[in-house]
């Protein structure tokens, strides 16, 4: 147990993601649940608004409380649905040593693209560091830091080595699978029409896409042209991302196997699945959800190769990866309090 607990502030913990890092900071070896905010539901107990947490030992001294009442606070974890930030991030700055968002509203800088995406942030006078632990050469130094979207991280991991390396032309194609959890706790969609069910999301027009296309060219400096569709699956959890693409002249699968090696040598929660023959060997859910580690893998014929990842979209996409954060930001252990294995069948 360290000596002083960070002070720890979740803004919108009545969402899943809230809740989902709320539980893992109840758990964490040198942070403390301080304040969790939830206007709808102030003054309510977290075991009512998440019956899951109800049974931790701790969980009874966790009473959601409005913003207004905000604490001093080392981290403040923003968990607001998108476009909700920026009209109480005065607040959240004066009170808090440093915020971490993990909502969309400052993930872009093109101005075409924030009025398009998320308009509300267009005018702010935040400026937030794009953070991503895995690809990011150093912790930011500043105060206000985003983290990436659950279907974009999960993209990133997918596509990074290729590109990183100079090995894939830039036209790639990318699909992303997600658990009915992405579309957060006030989705319109009946479950029954979800239930045993597989359909389109967004084929075009996507805000990840932007996001994904920034990323890739800040951390390899490549521009891709690139075309990303959204498809639900039925389940709760979890996100599976296929990339196709076409290498580049006289890049053999040797190449390919080596960059991923080299691209996540030393990244504890992204596991390279190298070499895999069968399709139990792919990244896939039932490995993932539950824990805060991503799987990658490519497969190469001739020129074509096709990457896939895998990951919890609500810890390793969303609440696990901002932990994660925290960790390396205070100088912690960067595994402190996450879980490495899945939960499963």
């Amino acid at each position: 147990m360290a000596d002083t607990l960070l002070r720890a502030a979740v803004i919108g913990a009545s969402g899943y993601t809230g809740g989902e890092l709320v539980r893992l900071l109840l758990d964490h070896p040198a942070a403390e649940v301080t304040f969790a905010s939830a206007e709808r539901h102030a003054g309510a107990a977290l075991g009512a608004v998440h019956p899951w947490l109800r049974n931790h030992p701790a969980a009874g001294r966790v009473t959601l409380r409005p913003l207004d009442e905000l604490p001093d606070v080392d981290v403040a974890f923003c968990c607001l649905p998108a476009g909700r930030l920026p009209a109480v991030l005065p607040r959240v700055a004066e009170r808090a040593k440093r915020v971490l968002n993990l909502a969309g509203d400052f993930r872009l800088r093109d101005a075409d693209e924030i009025s398009a995406h998320y308009p509300a942030s267009a005018d702010s006078p935040f400026s937030f560091t794009y953070y991503v632990p895995e690809l990011s050469d150093a912790p930011p130094e500043g105060r206000f830091v985003n983290l990436p979207g659950c279907m974009a991280v999960a993209s990133l991991y997918a596509l990074h080595p290729l590109y990183a390396g100079a090995l894939a032309e830039p036209r790639v194609v990318v699909d992303a699978k997600t658990g009915s959890t992405g579309g957060g706790r006030d989705t319109a969609e009946h479950p029954a029409e979800r239930f045993g069910n597989f359909r389109v999301h967004r084929p075009h027009g996507h805000r990840h896409l932007p996001e994904i296309r920034r990323a890739v060219a800040e951390f390899s400096g490549t521009e891709l042209d690139l075309q990303f569709s959204t498809y639900s699956l039925d389940v709760p959890r979890g996100i599976v991302v296929t990339g196709y693409a076409r290498l580049r002249p006289g890049v053999t699968a040797l190449d390919v196997k080596r960059a991923y090696a080299r691209a996540y040598a030393g990244r504890p929660f992204v596991r390279v699945r190298s070499s895999p023959r069968s399709p139990r060997d792919f990244p896939m859910l039932k490995a993932v959800v539950g824990s805060n580690v991503a799987e990658v893998a490519a497969s190469v014929r001739d020129d074509r190769v096709v990457a896939v990842a895998a990951l919890d979209n609500l810890v390793k996409g969303a609440a696990g990866q901002a932990v994660q954060a925290m960790n390396l930001l205070a100088g912690l252990d960067e595994g402190a309090g996450l879980p490495w294995t899945a939960v499963a069948p």
